[in-house]
């Protein structure tokens, strides 16, 4: 028999994930934790190595965690280019996770200013434009994100519809259902303060051309492969 299928919130032990943006890495752990394994894990920050531990000093914990549970965990990925990165671009995944994403914090700017809200935005774009070319058959693209005032003028069904991606579901985002996770400000200023969830949801975006529902059952098919390219990134990485 198979491992026992485990799940969280939207998400499943079966599924290929790919978590993008990572702050301190509460959210993949709290995932890895749920699943008992990380294998079937990928999670990113746009931050190095070193440059993490000033602006996240809480991610040790979370690092350390998901290293056991075999996590592959890749420091310095681009959202507007992570398709390209070495790792990543020849690997398939049933769901993309961008929590909370932002272009960064500016002391002269303030988020409801015309020019942040543009590289929000520009980040978004090049993030569904990267991501659809990443995605296995069925996947789905999923951001969490504020949905009041300022937040709604990112505009991300229509950002994502230019990716070609469409919105498959929008659903009501509650921390509480992921136990351990903090989300963080990141961007530069203060990265590891929380910041407030008012009204906020998880956009479900898939394909234009794939219209079912759930993920087909094609997604599984490829899980080994995954775990594959995973252990080989891992044994690369011990090996240097």
């Amino acid at each position: 028999m198979g491992e026992k299928n485990r799940q969280i919130g939207h998400y499943s032990s079966s599924q290929k994930i790919l978590l993008v943006g990572e702050g301190d890495f509460s959210f993949s752990a709290c995932l890895a934790r749920a699943f008992r394994s990380a294998a079937n894990m990928v999670a990113t920050t746009l931050e190095s190595e070193d440059t993490l531990w000033t602006e996240h000093w809480s991610s040790e914990a979370h690092l350390e965690e998901l290293e056991r549970r075999g996590c592959l965990v890749l420091y310095e990925v681009d959202a507007y280019e992570m398709h390209q990165h070495p790792t990543l671009m020849r690997m398939k995944f049933d769901i993309i996770i961008f929590n909370f994403p932002h272009a960064g914090h500016y002391s002269w700017l303030c988020e409801r200013d015309d020019e942040l809200i543009q590289m929000h935005r520009d980040l978004l774009k090049a993030f569904f434009k990267s991501a659809r070319g990443m995605l296995s058959k069925g996947g789905e693209v999923h951001v969490s994100h504020r949905d009041d005032y300022p937040y709604y003028q990112w505009k991300l069904k229509e950002l994502a519809e230019k990716a070609g991606l469409v919105l498959k579901e929008k659903v009501w985002f509650e921390k509480s259902n992921y136990p351990g996770y903090h989300n963080k400000r990141g961007g530069g200023i203060q990265s590891n303060k929380k910041f407030p969830l008012n009204e906020c949801y998880t956009f479900k975006f898939s394909l234009k051309h794939e219209t079912s529902h759930e993920l087909k059952p094609a997604c599984n098919q490829t899980t080994s492969t995954l775990s594959d390219d995973i252990s080989d990134a891992l044994n690369s990485m011990h090996l240097k």
